[in-house]
């Protein structure tokens, strides 16, 4: 083999090699941003519901009567929390069970992600 052919090949196994960890790379970053997004999204949730349940909280002023549904559409406005009330909706359903204003939180949320496809279809 030529010095000038094993050069070139070097520097594709190089090149070759830099694409592949960069594409790793991008790949990883993306995931972690999901994963973030996601963690996120179920910690505003979390909030959402002591704020809106907890009687204690509420005379705070965070979340007045009827101002549950405006905060559950903005929320429901995001793709990740769409698919997290998609994936834990249904396990969220069953821990309310039997406390009224976490069953009102989750009918809430639940009708909101249920209406947002609908405004989206409208909306094109």
């Amino acid at each position: 083999m030529k010095l000038t052919t094993a050069v070139l090949a070097a520097g594709a196994a190089v090149s070759l090699t830099t694409a592949v960890v960069g594409a790793r790379l991008t790949q990883d970053a993306r995931h972690q941003a999901e994963r973030n997004e996601a963690f996120l999204t179920g910690t505003q949730l979390d909030w959402l519901a002591q704020v809106s349940t907890s009687p204690a909280l509420a005379r705070l002023g965070f979340v007045r009567t009827g101002h549950l549904p405006f905060y559950a559409a903005k929320l429901m406005e995001s793709d990740v929390c769409q698919r997290y009330w998609k994936r834990f909706g249904g396990l969220r359903a069953e821990e309310a069970e039997g406390d009224e204003q976490a069953e009102h939180f989750t009918r809430v949320l639940d009708r909101a992600a249920k209406n947002r496809p609908q405004a989206q279809r409208a909306a094109t």
